[in-house]
């Protein structure tokens, strides 16, 4: 009986999983969640395959300081990247809305390349207007980077303060 050898394969070692890129979409994912005062976001349509940088500008919502004095409250929201044109105020009923887009194109050409890279992103954020707001005043000033939204109080608007107990219970 002739003994033929025959070839054998090694099994070739099973797909790692990248547990940084799941830890960073579940991280993703959580953090969207969280994002428009709680609303969930919208379902991913698309994702960025494992591996590759995406030259995509993610905006959330700014972050904003509210100062009152004696005359007004001042909002500000730091907008990096924006100049006035991409920023939007809007006023309806008692919401006021800051609206925001950035866009970013750039195109490369080489002997042998040809890139063309476009990024979008936007952002919206809403703010109840508190009583005693004179909506007529209302301005806005961007400068370097910095939104400031004055909201004028109306003239005799003053806030009565209450000071309440806090006791131990028992």
């Amino acid at each position: 009986m002739a003994s033929t050898p025959v070839e054998v394969k090694k099994a070739e070692p099973a797909a790692v999983p990248d547990l940084w890129q799941n830890f960073r979409t579940e991280m993703d994912r959580l953090f969207d969640r969280f994002t428009a005062f709680g609303v969930p976001s919208l379902p991913r349509l698309f994702t960025t395959p494992p591996g590759f940088i995406a030259p995509a500008i993610t905006m959330r919502a700014p972050a904003v300081e509210i100062i009152e004095d004696d005359g007004a409250w001042r909002l500000t929201a730091e907008l990096p990247g924006l100049s006035e044109a991409d920023v939007e105020v809007v006023l309806t009923d008692d919401v006021l809305t800051l609206r925001g887009e950035k866009k970013q194109e750039r195109e490369e050409k080489g002997k042998n390349f040809h890139v063309s890279e476009r990024s979008y992103g936007s952002f919206a954020r809403s703010f109840a207007l508190p009583d005693g707001v004179n909506r007529e005043g209302i301005g806005a000033e961007f400068a370097k980077g910095v939104l400031t939204i004055t909201l004028p109080k109306k003239p005799g608007a003053k806030v009565e303060e209450k000071r309440i107990e806090v006791k131990t219970p028992g």
